[in-house]
């Protein structure tokens, strides 16, 4: 089972501790890629490991973070994964841990901010390194997959999805992930990030949110 994104490494409770052991013990193998909803300072403190062809974190033996720009080799399929993505509910700014606004604002359900280290992170978007490494990867790869899994949609597609509105914005990571699209052979490109499920047939890019879906073999 892969997950696109926002799998919800937010602490080290005991209630997040069972639910990954839940999913230990289920007969197959959980992968996932970080999204714009992770807790970077404990998934980036995970030790980075080899398996597949990529790098990776071991939550659990079972529960795999897929890192970014990285391809794997999974039964004899080929995926390129990218995680990551802006927070498009954050008009109202990043503040502090102590910041005075956090206990007045928290009661006003239309100001749209989070907080730094605490409901969000830098590392939400990708670090140049990142980005330089996912296009070695495909470089070697000879600039194909069968399978992308990102957690942000390309440009062309977030301004598709945005409708006009002007609230799902291009950025330098929608923008990385378009020049990916168009220099990469795939099969079908699939992300999350966006709480729909819609298809494009004519790009062959999957939006998926609360459905699940199998993979043509």
């Amino acid at each position: 089972m892969i997950i696109l994104g926002d799998f919800g490494i937010w602490d080290n409770s005991k209630q997040q501790k069972h639910a990954l052991d839940w999913l230990e013990k289920k007969p197959f193998t959980t992968l996932f890629l970080d999204g714009n909803h992770e807790n970077y300072d404990i998934l980036d403190a995970y030790p980075v490991n080899e398996w597949h062809g990529g790098k990776v974190h071991f939550i659990r033996p079972s529960v795999i973070h897929l890192m970014r720009g990285h391809i794997f080799d999974i039964d004899g399929r080929s995926f390129f994964t990218f995680g990551g993505a802006r927070c498009h509910d954050i008009s109202d700014g990043i503040l502090e841990v102590g910041d005075p606004r956090i206990k007045i604002w928290g009661k006003d359900r239309e100001k749209l901010f989070r907080i730094n280290h605490v409901s969000w992170w830098e590392r939400e978007m990708p670090s140049e390194e990142e980005m330089e490494e996912g296009i070695s990867n495909l470089q070697k790869n000879g600039n194909k997959a069968d399978y992308i899994l990102t957690h942000c949609p390309y440009s062309s597609v977030l301004d598709r999805m945005d409708g006009g509105y002007g609230i799902y914005k291009p950025d330098y990571l929608s923008d990385y992930l378009e020049n990916i699209g168009h220099s990469t052979s795939y099969r079908y490109w699939f992300f999350g990030h966006m709480h729909m499920d819609v298809v494009f047939r004519r790009e062959r890019a999957v939006c998926l949110y609360e459905q699940i879906v199998p993979l043509g073999w």
